[in-house]
């Protein structure tokens, strides 16, 4: 199970985002993560493996995003142990897509070979 937020609008998504996750933390509480779209076109991935309050610590020592466009997720852990490399969002080896999902990907191995 996890907790799968979307914004898209006028106002710094980071902030919403967080807000959603909060919301959403019952559904997911072994790692929480944020991808924001900066106002320079690059994609930002902030994820921590754990509560919610660890992804907050992370982004309180980042530099903020004031991109208005990005996704959040919380992960409660059901194949793949809880780490900062198994939250979400993932990317893409060029950082240019980002997804996050619910569920086991069954044909992920097929899909990397490709």
């Amino acid at each position: 199970m996890c907790g799968i937020i979307g914004y898209i609008g006028q106002r710094a998504a980071t902030p919403i985002l967080i807000d959603g996750l909060r919301r959403l933390e019952y559904r997911g509480y072994d790692s929480a993560g944020v991808a924001v779209l900066s106002e320079h076109g690059e994609i930002e991935v902030r994820k921590r493996e754990g509560k919610l309050n660890n992804l907050l610590a992370l982004l309180e020592s980042a530099e903020p995003s004031h991109g208005t466009l990005g996704v959040g997720h919380t992960r409660w852990a059901t194949h793949g142990g809880p780490s900062d490399d198994n939250a979400h969002p993932h990317a893409d080896c060029d950082g240019r897509i980002v997804v996050v999902h619910n569920g086991i990907i069954e044909n992920y191995q097929t899909l990397r070979q490709q």
